[in-house]
């Protein structure tokens, strides 16, 4: 039985099937931007600080991460210049490829990649403001369900998403609103905080520490909370942690190629998609690593478990990996948990908003080529994919249940590189297989940048792999638990009918 032919790139998603071109190119930064910013920045240095144990190491870290996904911007721009088609990732690899590796995308945004991010950035909510309001907190446990503990924290984060889902299926203009309002006032309120930590908070002794060991590596192995060893690092193992303490910083940047799933809905997108993706990962990058040099002139980065306050844990050790919230006790003392448990709560609500905006897209893609549920397929009256937002939210929701915030963050990273590789590879893959495609904006540093973009993203993946295994592994089977899955498509599903049938 042959594949059902994907539908043609004029029809899918540029606007014929009902879609409402709303989205300005400032609206599509707002998504770029509001994406990236959640929880992370404000916790995972404490994790990478623990593995690579140096101040120089853990900037240089967040810098890199930086330079990868600036170039990943640029290089992912001349494909939705060509392609600015509602699915985003998943049109580029299916005309790259071909629709099994497009639905191995797909399949894998749906179970792990959007949704496990959705569920990882509602947790974050839900633990900030448990901070504020106890009853909320992760140790209230509510009930038991065939030996699951589900806590008031998991159903905040549950609620949180299912809000956020129905704003998004009253209609763009309420989703784009909602994600305005919140990435301007968590932007300015993260450069704020920054500019207070870089000419306020510094501290004498904080700055002594880390310049006297700034390039001095070690990994801090942990075992129950506590110290099980710090290996200090030299030559390539210093490489090794750099690459494993880049699931944090990863994670944190990552998101901001889901601008390309809401193509559809962009105004003049074959300039806009690109010049958001440039801008707005541009801005955040640069404020991540602002972010990260105010923490080593707050706190040290060396610290122990035991110690009784902020600086003696320093922040490796910050309080549950509270980094933020560490430095902001040394500029505001005593108020500092209730203003950064604030400011993370918009900065997760207005990530999620932004998510959950844009995944659907690709679930709504895959139905008009028969590879998803045929309802997804569908707009409805607000002409949003109502069904697919639906079907979304349930799988985040479950997700929410089910791991820890760390732990989706470690599947989430690994299955993103992967993709990752091959959309950057399908640049010269397109420009041999089709010349002829008009290319509004092209690859800056082509063919070099995408090369090492390629080559830097396929060593991390291989670095986390190897010592990241317990988790990465089981988002390689995720992965390949598609193929059987596509083969078996074929039987049940058929394309979406064309738009008027």
């Amino acid at each position: 039985m042959s594949d059902p032919a994907p539908a043609p790139l004029a029809s899918v998603g540029t606007g014929a099937p009902g879609f409402k071109r709303e989205m300005s190119l400032f609206d599509a930064m707002m998504i770029v931007i509001g994406a990236m910013i959640g929880s992370g920045i404000f916790i995972v240095s404490a994790d990478i600080a623990r593995t690579v144990g140096s101040p120089g190491l853990l900037v240089l870290v967040w810098v890199i991460t930086g330079v990868v996904t600036v170039i990943g911007a640029l290089s992912y721009g001349e494909l939705a210049g060509m392609m600015p088609h509602a699915g985003g990732l998943y049109v580029y690899l299916r005309e790259a490829y071909n629709p099994l590796v497009g639905f191995l995308y797909g399949w894998t945004t749906f179970l792990v990649i959007q949704t496990g991010t959705i569920a990882a950035v509602g947790v974050a909510f839900a633990k900030f403001t448990g901070l504020l309001i106890p009853w909320f907190s992760e140790k209230h446990i509510l009930a038991t369900v065939l030996g699951l503990r589900i806590s008031a924290a998991q159903l905040l984060a549950i609620a949180s998403i299912v809000v956020l889902t129905w704003l998004n299926m009253r209609g763009v203009r309420t989703g784009k609103t909602v994600q305005g309002v919140f990435t301007v006032t968590k932007t300015v309120a993260l450069a704020g905080f920054i500019l207070l930590g870089l000419f306020v908070g510094a501290n004498a002794g904080a700055i002594k520490a880390n310049l006297a060991a700034f390039w001095k590596a070690s990994w801090t192995h942990m075992a129950g909370g506590q110290i099980a060893s710090v290996e200090p690092l030299s030559g390539l193992m210093v490489l090794a942690a750099v690459g494993a303490a880049m699931v944090g910083s990863l994670f944190a940047s990552d998101a901001w190629y889901t601008v390309t799933y809401i193509a559809g809905e962009v105004k003049n997108p074959k300039r806009n998609i690109p010049l958001s993706l440039v801008l707005g990962a541009g801005t955040v990058v640069l404020l991540y690593v602002l972010a990260n040099i105010a923490y080593i002139l707050i706190l040290p980065v060396h610290g122990s478990p035991e110690a009784a306050d902020v600086m003696g844990r320093g922040i490796q050790f910050a309080s549950f990996d509270r980094v933020g919230t560490a430095a902001a006790e040394m500029i505001f003392g005593p108020a500092a948990a209730v203003i950064m448990a604030v400011l993370i709560m918009i900065a997760t609500f207005g990530c999620n908003n932004g998510l959950i905006l844009s995944g659907a897209r690709v679930y709504y893609a895959m139905a008009r080529d028969g590879l998803f549920f045929t309802a997804t397929g569908r707009l409805n009256r607000k002409a949003v994919p109502g069904t697919a937002l639906v079907v979304q939210c349930v799988w985040a929701s479950l997700l929410c249940l089910s791991g820890t915030y760390s732990d989706l963050l470690d599947y989430v990273v690994f299955a993103v590189l992967i993709f990752f590789v091959l959309v950057v590879s399908g640049i010269f893959i397109l420009r041999k297989k089709r010349p002829d495609w008009e290319r509004p904006y092209k690859a800056w540093g082509y063919p070099v940048l995408p090369a090492l973009y390629v080559l830097a993203a396929a060593a991390i993946a291989v670095d986390l792999l190897v010592f990241k295994t317990k988790y990465t592994f089981p988002g390689l089977l995720i992965v390949l638990l598609g193929i059987p899955v596509y083969f078996a498509r074929r039987r049940f599903l058929r394309p979406a009918a064309p738009v008027g049938d």
